[in-house]
């Protein structure tokens, strides 16, 4: 009985041994270079590679500086943590109930008014607008900071009206 409990902790130690000495895969992930706030908007600058342990990489974490800069954080990041998807969203160009130019652009005529956005959004985000003169509520896209595009199928075409205007006889 005592040669058989011998044997099986040799085995153990001989298995146990070989197995501490694998190195446990590596990868390369984009992590913080320092900590950042909540709401900060990152920067190449912001961020580093760092070997860390292929098992932290999981589905959900962003591995490249291409992927994550420009983006705006939704929580505080720590220096050298991982940085998963749900961490981050498209920068905000138009916060709530900020003043915002909305464009309306038809073939031959582009139309501005002011508004007032009733939520915050990022560039290409929808996001609802009151009109103050009629009080309408429109829904727009955010095109650039403080501006919306509101309206017609060709605009969301990609079609400005000065192409269509160029393009006329």
């Amino acid at each position: 009985m005592n040669l058989k409990i011998v044997l099986i902790f040799a085995f153990c130690t001989v298995a146990f041994s070989a197995f501490a000495q694998v190195k446990p895969a590596e990868v390369d992930l984009a992590v913080p270079a320092h900590d950042l706030a909540r709401g900060s908007v990152i920067t190449e600058g912001d961020l580093t590679y760092q070997a860390l342990p292929a098992m932290r990489a999981v589905s959900g974490v962003l591995r490249s500086i291409a992927d994550v800069a420009g983006k705006e954080t939704r929580r505080a990041l720590r220096a050298g943590e991982p940085i998963r998807m749900t961490d981050l969203k498209r920068a905000t160009l138009v916060p709530k109930g900020s003043t915002v130019t909305m464009i309306f652009d038809a073939p031959g005529m582009r139309l501005t008014a002011v508004g007032r956005a009733l939520n915050e959004g990022g560039q290409g985000e929808s996001i609802t607008v009151l009109n103050p003169t009629s009080y309408r509520q429109v829904e727009a896209t955010v095109v650039a900071p403080g501006t919306v595009r509101v309206g017609a199928a060709i605009a969301d075409a990609g079609v400005r009206s000065a192409d269509v205007a160029a393009a006329q006889p």
